[in-house]
């Protein structure tokens, strides 16, 4: 017992001595690893720890603020609008409703170009889960997340000019069709909105919606359109007590319905077999708004160069960069491929020529500011006193009759001081004609070829007479079949019978208004 009880003494005593070692061992390390801990604590917030607290932060403040605008009585943010800018006005249809308006003519609207939505009704495999999806307007979610497809199912057949194999893409029906363009950006919200205050409603509205990439006839051709809008308006006619309709074309709507009313008094098969009383008949007024009778020049910048502000919204997903061949997308020349196989806008290139729009040395605004300088953007210059300081040195004679100028140089010079290789020389246009199947459509250097390109700039300026030349030279397919479909020019006899050619219907300078006395037109 004694030995065992010795035994555990040393035991014990050895295993004190080991903690006690170990203690010490302890605060050594300790005593060198507390200025670590302390560095390593003082490194611990990093600057991507503020920038998520920061985050975390702004978005608890959004929902926050949410969820009280969704929670507070309407009559708040109004209140609080009213007390910052004073008692808010009348919406117009209030107005109109004050004074004892109600509903009488029935309304069509009829949208123009890229305003109106389009959705998916047959596609390829890449188009998968887009069954009546809109392509154009709404989101444009697609547009985004799957670019060069959604690119290839807004493209027309380049030959046809029609729908391409295996792809059905159609215009969205209803009012919905052309409310809104995108979230934000109405079109004819707030005047449906307006109207329907003083009693307006679906059966006494109807949008005339139409595929605006297709030229005005093959709108026809292709989804019988013209008849549709023919039956619809008879059919408000026909439930509306016989009143007519008021018609309210907006852009290249006003160009559309204008080729509508010489469709339906023309005989079929080429027209609609209404006769030349249809119009008197059913059309109480047309009001356009903004319309190209004439033709716009920013069309001319759109077929050039996709530069065209209306479809701007198209290349946001086309940052600068991709417009070189990176990662093999080459966007600009599928945004090009895409847009120069609407038909549609070809029909908004200037008509009349120079006799319209002016020469090398004359146009109908005469003088103006030189680009350069700083012009008024005050409207009241009638009042002397208002028009500041203005160096008379920077008055220049800018001549807007050269539509396409290489040059700022030349687009201010005398005609007789601008020298001009002819575009169109035999020895080019047999090199053109040479390498027209070589691409459909020229938008690279080394595709056009740098002689071609040097051969469109020593041109030097373009006016309304040659500016087709040019677009010929650029998109020759495009101009081929917006050559069957359109005509830019100034009728010598409108009772020549090739005027009763649908190609003329929609250029008021080769073709007669409808058959209708009474029809009041106007144009804002």
């Amino acid at each position: 017992m004694s030995f065992l009880r010795r035994r555990k003494g040393t035991d014990s005593s050895k295993s004190q001595n080991l903690r006690c070692n170990i203690v010490k061992e302890d605060e050594k390390n300790n005593l060198y690893e507390s200025p670590r801990k302390e560095s390593y604590n003082s490194k611990k917030w990093s600057c991507w720890d503020s920038c998520c607290w920061f985050i975390g932060f702004v978005c608890s403040v959004w929902w926050f603020l949410l969820l009280l605008y969704n929670t507070m009585p309407a009559s708040i943010p109004q209140y609080v609008t009213e007390a910052i800018t004073g008692p808010l006005t009348d919406p117009p249809g209030v107005k109109l409703r004050k004074e004892g308006l109600t509903v009488n003519h029935p309304v069509v609207f009829v949208p123009g170009i890229v305003t109106g939505g389009l959705e998916l009704w047959e596609g390829h495999q890449c188009a998968e889960g887009l069954f009546r999806k809109r392509l154009w307007g709404g989101s444009f979610g697609e547009l985004y997340k799957r670019p060069l497809c959604w690119a290839q199912h807004m493209s027309l057949d380049n030959e046809t000019g029609l729908d391409p194999p295996g792809i059905r893409v159609r215009p969205v029906s209803g009012l919905v069709a052309a409310d809104y363009f995108a979230a934000g950006y109405f079109v004819w919200a707030v005047l449906i909105a307006n109207l329907a205050q003083i009693g307006y409603e679906e059966k006494t509205m109807y949008m005339a919606a139409y595929d605006w990439r297709l030229s005005f006839q093959n709108t026809e051709v292709r989804d019988q359109t013209l008849s549709r809008i023919k039956s619809n308006i008879e059919l408000m006619v026909a439930t509306n007590g016989g009143k007519k309709v008021v018609v309210i074309p907006h852009s290249m709507g006003v160009l559309y319905f204008l080729h509508f009313m010489k469709w339906v008094e023309a005989p079929p098969p080429m027209g609609g077999g209404g006769g030349s009383e249809w119009c008197a008949k059913h059309i109480k007024a047309v009001m356009n708004i903004g319309g190209p009778f004439l033709g716009v020049p920013k069309s001319v910048s759109g077929l050039f160069s996709v530069e065209a502000r209306d479809i701007a919204i198209a290349r946001t997903f086309a940052p600068g960069f991709l417009d070189k061949d990176v990662f093999g997308l080459q966007t600009f020349q599928h945004l090009m491929r895409m847009t120069r196989t609407w038909d549609s806008t070809v029909s908004m290139i200037p008509k009349g020529g120079e006799t319209i729009w002016g020469g090398l040395d004359w146009s109908p605004e005469g003088s103006s500011f030189n680009c350069g300088a700083k012009t008024l953007r005050n409207n009241s210059i009638n009042n002397t006193d208002q028009i500041p300081n203005i160096n008379l040195a920077n008055m220049k004679n800018v001549n807007y009759g050269r539509i396409i100028s290489f040059g700022k140089d030349v687009a201010e010079a005398h005609s007789s001081k601008i020298e001009r290789v002819d575009l169109l020389q035999d020895s080019m246009k047999a090199d053109m004609l040479a390498n027209l199947t070589n691409c459909d459509i020229w938008i690279e250097y080394h595709d056009i070829g740098d002689h071609r390109i040097k051969a469109a700039a020593d041109y030097k300026v373009y006016t309304a007479g040659s500016i087709l030349d040019l677009l010929h030279f650029v998109s020759p397919k495009l101009m081929a079949r917006g050559g069957a479909h359109f005509s830019y020019g100034i009728a010598d006899n409108l009772d020549d019978p090739k005027y009763q050619h649908y190609k003329y219907w929609s250029n008021p300078l080769e073709t007669k208004l409808p058959d209708a006395p009474d029809m009041e037109i106007y144009s804002i």
